[in-house]
């Protein structure tokens, strides 16, 4: 056959899939009117769980992660169409968070890069964008204590959450390791690669670490003589050689995103609900946390998480604490748990990973 006749074929087949579409995003524009009439959020992760689940027990050939690809940049597109989305992410360009927020929101929307977590909740907070993007935790190194500090004063919720896999690069100008005289990254990602530094007789070089990786990418991009270990995104936005790829000593390391915006998630049934508390005024009174645990394991709440956190501007040493739970803040049973504890402020509840 043919390889004219196999284009001609493909070419077709293209013809229909933009014209099926146009369609989908015409019906798009049309939920868009009908959510901006009832103050409905334009983000809803549960319902494009839902889609991508349902594709994907029809597929014989694509795989989940190919289904996804394709049809969160599709669902990236039509939210754009009912309403154009602006996204704040902790920055700058090329870093792991601005690849976390392009997963979720598409090449189309409008991002802004902050220099802090505390700017980019203010970007939302002052209606500069409709999302931000932001780290909470490692699964290698703990929370983000920023983060966690800045989520007990805000008005924002937590509406989806992002687990994504960190992957370093080991990146410069120079072909031979003992031309390289500095090193630059973030300071948690050279903790991160210890074992890749060790084994390639690395481990003597001046370290230097810089704000972010895609940061330390654009300094080695500079000088021949100096390497980054960063992102694949940030030396290709560089245009920065990468010698080594993976080198991170654990394969599973993972950082959880969180998205925060103005709205409340409907209840999907397979929800996390996140809570802080601070039980600081009770420390001489005995038992207040396990207390509050009771009350948790009667309601027959699983818990999935608690962290606790030092008090700022506390006298000697007071602690707060987050806590992940299963279930929605409408549930009748975590509903008690508030009404039962008034002291839990709600951090929001949206679909579990």
């Amino acid at each position: 056959m043919d390889l004219k006749l196999f284009r001609d074929e493909i070419d077709k087949i293209d013809d229909a899939l933009l014209e099926l579409l146009e369609k989908r995003m015409e019906i798009v524009k049309r939920v868009g009117k009908l959510k901006m009439l009832n103050n409905a959020p334009i983000y809803h992760p549960k319902r494009e769980q839902e889609i991508i689940e349902r594709l994907k027990q029809k597929s014989a050939i694509l795989t989940q992660e190919a289904i996804e690809s394709i049809y969160l940049e599709i669902f990236a597109v039509s939210r754009n169409i009912e309403l154009p989305q602006r996204v704040a992410y902790l920055g700058p360009l090329g870093s792991y968070t601005h690849q976390a927020a392009e997963s979720r929101f598409g090449a189309m929307c409008e991002y802004f890069s902050h220099n802090t977590i505390t700017s980019t909740l203010k970007s939302v907070e002052n209606n500069r964008a409709n999302y931000a993007v932001i780290p909470i935790e490692n699964n290698q190194n703990g929370a983000v204590g920023e983060t966690l500090d800045l989520l007990k004063n805000t008005d924002l919720k937590i509406v989806a959450e992002i687990d994504m896999p960190i992957h370093h690069s080991f990146a410069s100008l120079s072909q031979n390791l003992q031309e390289i005289e500095i090193i630059y990254s973030k300071d948690i990602a050279f903790g991160q690669c210890l074992k890749f530094l060790n084994e390639h007789s690395l481990d003597h070089i001046q370290r230097i670490p810089v704000d972010s990786t895609a940061r330390a990418a654009q300094l080695a991009s500079e000088n021949p003589k100096c390497a980054a270990i960063c992102s694949h995104i940030a030396a290709k936005l560089y245009k920065l050689p990468i010698l080594f790829e993976n080198i991170e000593d654990n394969v599973s390391n993972t950082t959880r995103f969180i998205i925060m915006s103005n709205f409340k998630n409907q209840s999907c049934g397979q929800d996390k609900t996140s809570i802080y508390t601070d039980l600081s005024g009770d420390t001489n009174k005995p038992g207040v946390l396990y207390g509050l645990i009771s009350t948790i394991k009667e309601l027959e709440i699983n818990m999935l998480a608690i962290q606790s956190r030092p008090i700022q501007n506390e006298k000697g040493f007071g602690y707060c604490f987050f806590i992940d739970i299963d279930g929605h803040i409408d549930d009748s049973n975590v509903k008690k748990l508030f009404e039962l504890h008034p002291e839990l402020k709600w951090l929001g509840s949206y679909l579990k990973n």
